[in-house]
């Protein structure tokens, strides 16, 4: 497996492995699949100096993806905190490729200096709330049923961590 950062040829790869946990429920706010035309736009915003998208390949097959996101863009105060972002295609998932990930993420975040990383997840996700955890990040925010899916009520937690 190798980890690299993406380019535009990536982005299918990249909407198919999100379009997987949209369906999948309880990884994203996006409640219906995307197209690769409605991810361009969120594509180009991530620069490969400042906001990378990254891609781990296996065989030539993206397995999964990371990134790192502006918070609230152009607020200068807050030009060293990003949010990390990370999915990984069904088949692949229990086969450490989050793991190498996040751990490339935060690496890269570090190089950008980047002094504070936070990512956004559901209380119901309990494999990201316990790789974000394995990197020490701890629980700095807590959303009490800020979301509705399908009905079900779930909260948003903020896990960050200092770096």
């Amino acid at each position: 497996m190798i980890i690299r950062i993406a380019t535009i040829d990536d982005l299918p790869a990249i909407v198919a492995i999100y379009n997987q946990s949209v369906v999948a429920g309880h990884a994203t706010a996006d409640l219906n699949p995307l197209s690769v035309e409605e991810r361009r736009p969120w594509f180009t915003s991530h620069a490969p100096d400042s906001y990378p998208i990254f891609v781990c390949v296996e065989d030539g097959r993206v397995l999964g993806w990371s990134s790192l996101s502006a918070y609230r863009f152009g607020r200068e105060a807050l030009r060293r905190t990003s949010e990390i972002s990370y999915y990984v295609r069904s088949d692949a998932q229990r086969r450490g490729v989050g793991t190498r990930l996040v751990k490339h993420t935060i690496e890269q975040a570090q190089t950008r200096s980047i002094k504070v990383l936070f990512g956004i997840l559901f209380e119901t996700n309990r494999g990201s709330v316990a790789l974000l955890k394995k990197f020490g990040f701890e629980q700095w925010a807590y959303l009490p049923d800020v979301a509705d899916i399908e009905g079900e009520l779930v909260s948003h937690l903020y896990y960050g961590r200092k770096l």
